[in-house]
């Protein structure tokens, strides 16, 4: 995947895994998974294995650990650079390619099949097989929701409630998105109604085996899914603030609550010991650096968290530097010495307690019961953010009331430098206006998640906050209109192959064209 100028593929090898990646369509993802272990269901059922083992797959892609060049097309060239977070210093395909809004089918296919061929297609086998075991099945649903929400946040309309439900014309109908997001919610509901009462028993720990995350604790799995919820109901505030309140204090009301302590924070790590996927991107193939949006926010704040995420540049000796996305980049040399990532080890950051403070100071703005006030969760989130990766002057920082980002600088091509476009300060001000202080808590946020750039790409989508440097380049041929940012990624190529008449459908729902340019459901436009 170091290589992918032309077509977007790396080698042969890497055509050809795709050829048999997508000779299955969505209808027939839920019989791909067959057991790889050659033994009985009578047998893997002894210890849970039969209903055990596929969430092993499903958990390692939601953010896909392996091969690392799928997690660059699932991730890290979509939302990773839509956030604000980081920018290849490479010009894939001579330039014309996601990060100058020319969308690449054959990139963008890969949320998609990754999504269906392994996690709903597990988790159908799950389904199929435990019956006699009603807490890994909703285990599942937990699951389901947080790969599914993800994938629904990048192209809208999704199958989900009609997984592997074949029509007489042989589509598969997609959820419109406000549809997807009511079936999540049931099936939150559904599963920590089910797994409370295992969480405050002395039952088996049975997920214990086969849990990346939590090592079998299901009381922590059920504060997981009260903190997804409250996740889905911010995202969901703008357009249907009622649904919105309801779900989110039924989190915070639920007995196991919410994440609290960086001990709650959900990671995934390998059960086959890999690396971090950015950690080869950013290293062995020097294809992501640090965006110009991170460098001037977190330079501007003085931002201790600075070092703990990037490291120097060699092009400005012991400067920071980021690239701005969507510029004319010639070759990679011009910019492949601006700062890299530091180090993510083993385990992967897919929510955070300190995220779950800034939705509560959301919530609580709102005037929902998030248990407290929008400026103690707000001073919250951001000392948990600093607790989580070891920096330290949290105190100070939340008192300075000056600081604001930096202009952005450019010491290969000046012409790409540009004043700062954020202007939130730090320090809370309970006498600023409502949308003064929901740049304060996004902002925060979205220093707070890195380097998750799906839900940073999602938030910015849904509020504008933080403010991003436009794009220089566009080359979307009028799709995204310049001075606007991208709003949903286009429905993949095999869809439109297989299921075309699901496809017109879920074009129906999207209220718009099949463009990078029409909004989701939940989203109002970037300022």
């Amino acid at each position: 995947m170091k290589r992918i100028y032309k077509y977007g593929f790396g080698s042969l090898l890497t055509l050809l895994m795709m050829s048999f990646v997508f000779q299955s369509c969505t209808k027939n993802f839920q019989d791909i998974n067959t057991d790889p272990y050659g033994i009985t269901d009578e047998q893997m059922a002894a210890d849970f294995k039969i209903v055990g083992e596929p969430f092993k797959q499903a958990q390692q892609n939601i953010y896909s650990f392996d091969p690392v060049w799928v997690f660059q097309l699932q991730q890290n060239l979509i939302g990773d650079v839509y956030g604000g977070y980081l920018m290849p210093p490479t010009p894939f395909r001579g330039n014309i390619n996601n990060m100058t809004y020319f969308l690449v089918d054959g990139w963008n296919q890969f949320p998609w099949s990754v999504a269906y061929n392994d996690v709903m297609a597990p988790m159908a086998a799950v389904d199929r097989k435990a019956d006699k075991f009603p807490d890994f099945k909703a285990w599942a649903k937990i699951i389901r929701v947080e790969a599914m929400h993800r994938l629904s946040d990048i192209f809208g309309p999704i199958i989900y409630t009609h997984y592997g439900k074949v029509n007489s014309d042989g589509s598969i109908d997609y959820d419109c998105q406000k549809d997807a997001y009511t079936a999540f919610f049931k099936d939150l509901d559904d599963a920590i109604n089910t797994l409370t009462p295992y969480a405050q028993g002395d039952s088996i720990k049975r997920f214990t085996d086969f849990d990346l995350a939590y090592g079998g604790d299901y009381g922590q799995w059920v504060k997981f899914a009260n903190s997804l919820r409250l996740r889905l109901a911010i995202r969901i505030s703008n357009v249907d603030p009622t649904l919105a309140k309801t779900e989110a204090e039924k989190s915070i009301s639920q007995p196991f609550g919410v994440m609290e302590t960086n001990s709650d924070n959900f990671t995934i790590t390998s059960d086959a010991g890999l690396s971090h996927p950015l950690n080869t991107i950013n290293d062995a193939w020097n294809d992501i650096r640090m965006n110009a949006n991170m460098e001037s926010i977190l330079k501007g704040y003085n931002d201790p968290r600075l070092a703990k995420y990037f490291q120097p540049s060699v092009s400005v000796p012991g400067d920071y530097k980021g690239i701005r996305e969507g510029i004319d980049i010639a070759a990679k040399s011009e910019y492949v010495n601006f700062s890299k990532l530091v180090d993510f080890g083993h385990s992967v950051q897919l929510m955070t307690c300190a995220e779950v403070y800034f939705l509560r100071a959301e919530g609580a703005l709102r005037g929902w019961n998030m248990g407290g006030d929008a400026q103690t969760f707000y001073e919250d989130g951001i000392k948990a953010s600093f607790e989580q990766h070891g920096a330290a002057g949290a105190d100070a920082y939340i008192a300075d009331n000056t600081s604001t980002p930096a202009d952005y600088v450019d010491p290969v091509h000046p012409e790409n430098s540009i004043a700062a476009v954020e202007k939130a300060t730090i320090a809370w001000n309970s006498g600023n206006s409502l949308e003064t202080n929901l740049d304060q808590i996004i902002t925060q946020k979205w220093i707070a998640m890195y380097p998750d750039g799906q839900e940073a790409w999602s938030e910015f989508r849904r509020t504008g906050y933080p403010h991003q440097f436009p794009l220089k380049v566009n080359n979307s041929s009028g799709t995204i209109p310049d001075g606007t940012f991208i709003q949903r990624v286009n429905f993949v190529a095999p869809e439109y192959q297989t299921n075309a008449n699901g496809v017109a459908k879920a074009i129906k729902c999207l209220g718009g064209p099949d463009t990078g340019g029409t909004p989701l459901w939940w989203a109002k436009s970037a300022k």
